[in-house]
């Protein structure tokens, strides 16, 4: 049995779903999702330049603005050539390491997304907390670690969960769900017992998104605490306004997160159509409106974009 399952397994592939409904439409769908992967790759890339390139946003807020989004572009990158080829080519096969490929490289770079959202959190905690050692206290050193141990923390939890998929037998049509590979799709798939898988993709969600999640909260109350200490009014709107896009982000990430989490738990008789949409939601809408936020309500990225535009046609 176990020669025959590894013999099929060399074999074996995916068949990834498009969107439920709507296939006729592929080609028109195909404008608004192209335009959302240039919006996110383009608008965070520039970001990225940006923050290497101008001295002045050589700051830990920029510092870790340009780590966010370093992840949005891998979350793009990872989904495009599925996602594209589908909606252009009707190629929905996919060989089955290389969905264990593209789900590991989405889960990382979403793990990683949401530290690299706590360690903002943490970075606007300490400029309102202690701002005249805000630098001192935020050394380049420090955030070089910090984007490090990110990387690591998720590279580490989610190495495990291929491994474990790849060893199991596949016996059946191994049809997913969405246009991408997913580890709670790829779970329904195995002819065998899938507890372990389960009980490991819930502990690493615990420990990276429901423990980042609690921290960021806890952050936030420090951080209102502290304000509501400031005596002049003036100051606490200004301190307030210096994490407005930050909440954005922390927003725009989890929002559609929880709504994923519950339409799985509590709709699960809902339409095909609606669930691939709020994951859709989920993975595509943070790399398109992060960039923008930032853009819209900070200066310095503004500048340093604009100086980019200007240095080029120099």
């Amino acid at each position: 049995m176990g020669a025959e399952s590894n013999e099929s397994l060399d074999v074996l592939s995916v068949f990834l779903t498009g969107i439920p409904g709507l296939e006729s439409q592929h080609g028109w769908l195909s404008i608004p999702f192209s335009t959302m992967y240039v919006v996110a790759i383009v608008g965070n890339s520039l970001i990225m330049i940006a923050v290497q390139e101008d001295p002045v946003l050589h700051e830990p807020m920029y510092l870790f603005l340009s780590m966010l989004a370093v992840t949005e572009v891998g979350v793009s990158v990872s989904t495009l050539p599925t996602v594209m080829g589908i909606l252009w080519f009707d190629a929905h096969q996919i060989d089955f390491d290389g969905c264990l490929a593209q789900m590991f490289f989405i889960h990382t770079f979403s793990c990683m997304e949401s530290g690299v959202l706590l360690a903002m959190s943490y970075d606007r905690f300490v400029a309102i907390y202690n701002p005249l050692r805000y630098t001192a206290i935020l050394t380049l050193p420090r955030i070089i670690c910090m984007g490090l141990g990110i990387t690591l923390k998720s590279v580490t939890l989610m190495a495990p969960l291929p491994i474990l998929l790849k060893q199991l037998p596949y016996c059946h049509t191994n049809v997913l769900s969405h246009s991408y590979c997913l580890h709670s799709d790829l779970i329904q798939l195995p002819c065998a017992d899938t507890k372990l898988n389960s009980i490991l993709g819930l502990a690493i969600v615990l420990a990276t998104f429901g423990l980042d999640s609690l921290l960021i909260v806890v952050s936030y109350v420090l951080i209102l605490y502290t304000v509501l200490g400031i005596a002049s009014e003036e100051g606490r709107w200004k301190a307030l306004n210096t994490c407005v896009s930050h909440m954005c982000a922390v927003l725009v990430y989890y929002v559609p997160m929880i709504g994923v989490s519950v339409m799985h738990r509590a709709a699960k008789h809902a339409s095909p159509l609606v669930h691939t949409l709020m994951s859709s939601i989920y993975l595509f809408v943070p790399p398109v409106l992060n960039p923008i936020i930032y853009s819209v309500k900070t200066k310095p990225i503004r500048q340093g974009i604009f100086t980019l535009f200007s240095c080029k046609r120099k």
